[in-house]
């Protein structure tokens, strides 16, 4: 039985690689990167494909500011705020305390939208539209930095802490190129609407345009769609940068330590143009598609359908599709009543004998008992089976 079932998760898995195959090439040594600290992560299966000292704790900077914007993004999703709330600034949140940084030129008694600070954070930087939005949601910095922290947490971000909702320099205030691209990944996920604004290169506010710091959302020769710049004096310039192409892979790149606006959008570029060139990602198998119809006893028909509840992806190194295998392993015998979505096993890809991906099987439909006849015959059958064994 075994065998069957491994035949047809192999051809469900050939069948979807081969559309994307391509002819092996061969894989250089990754490009030399001009930063302290760097990585190259697939979005989809979050598989680091290219890193260097990625877990080092260093300042953040602005990039500090996409954790801000998550967190907007799950309040307007919850409806704790909308985007046509009006906000009254503060004085903390005043332009003028930031004047040697990035700010939105907000002027302390008047009232702006959450939709334009929102904006006004992601686009243009602003220091003080983070001050605003941060008071408007926690009632205080501090709060807000709590709630940072907690999220942190929630997205596994273990070598993170925030002190403030802007970035500017703390000594405990710090992350890691590793901990950016997973807070990437949940932005491109989690709040969908929220990353939308990311790819807009420019945004005027109190007849003041600023343009996008993101060098790369200009750049014809690559898909990028956003995410975010930062620079501290401490370790120099940062970017977060993520893009698609024409086979739907997306990257995440972090460069963290640069010496320049251009240097970190020129090595953030080397990054990506070399894990689209040497890598591809393949969805074998998709949520709610049928893998095989396996035998069930005591169920009110013979057979279940079995699959996965969510895309199951692999990262792998272009023309290697071919050398992937799959196999499943039921955690017992099927026996009715089973719930569908119940799951019943594990699903496995491996790439030369080496596990890559895994996944629980799950039954893609309800099964009820049979009648007593039915269950009755199913039983001596299944005694008659464990004799002959």
């Amino acid at each position: 039985m075994s065998k069957l079932v491994n035949a047809l998760l192999l051809t469900t898995l050939a069948s979807a690689a081969a559309s994307v195959s391509a002819e092996s090439p061969m894989v250089p040594t990754p490009p030399a990167i001009a930063a302290k600290s760097y990585i190259l992560m697939d979005y989809y299966t979050g598989q680091t494909l290219v890193e260097l000292n990625s877990n080092e704790r260093l300042p953040p900077a602005s990039l500090t500011k996409m954790m801000t914007s998550y967190i907007i993004g799950q309040e307007l999703l919850k409806g704790n705020i909308k985007r046509d709330d009006m906000v009254t600034v503060s004085q903390n949140a005043w332009s003028k305390n930031y004047s040697d940084s990035s700010k939105m030129f907000i002027e302390v008694g008047k009232q702006v939208s959450v939709d334009d600070l929102n904006k006004g954070i992601i686009i243009q930087s602003g220091n003080d539209a983070c001050v605003a939005m941060a008071e408007h949601i926690a009632g205080s910095t501090d709060s807000f930095a709590d709630m940072m922290n907690t999220w942190a947490t929630k997205l596994g971000m273990k070598d993170s802490h925030f002190m403030n909702p802007h970035g500017l320099f703390d000594d405990n205030h710090y992350s890691t190129a590793h901990d950016m691209a997973v807070l990437g990944q949940a932005l491109i996920r989690d709040v969908p609407e929220e990353y939308k604004i990311y790819s807009q290169k420019d945004f005027q506010f109190n007849g003041i345009t600023q343009h996008n710091r993101n060098r790369l959302l200009w750049d014809t020769s690559l898909n990028v769609d956003g995410i975010k710049t930062g620079h501290v004096s401490e370790i120099g310039y940062n970017l977060v940068a993520s893009a698609t192409n024409k086979e739907g892979m997306r990257l995440i790149s972090v460069v963290m330590g640069t010496e320049s606006e251009r240097v970190r959008a020129d090595e953030s570029k080397k990054l990506l143009t070399y894990g689209f060139r040497f890598f591809q990602t393949l969805t074998p198998y998709k949520a709610g598609t049928e893998l095989v119809n396996q035998k069930i006893w005591m169920g009110d028909k013979p057979t279940v359908k079995l699959g996965v509840d969510k895309d199951v992806a692999v990262t792998i190194t272009r023309g290697q599709a071919d050398k992937l295998k799959a196999d499943f392993q039921l955690d017992s015998e099927l026996k009715a009543p089973l719930t569908k979505g119940q799951q019943v096993g594990t699903v496995s890809v491996k790439l030369d004998g080496k596990e890559i991906a895994k996944a629980p099987l799950v039954a893609l439909e309800e099964v009820q008992e049979g009648n007593l006849l039915s269950r009755v015959w199913d039983y001596l059958m299944m005694l008659i089976q464990s004799l002959l064994k």
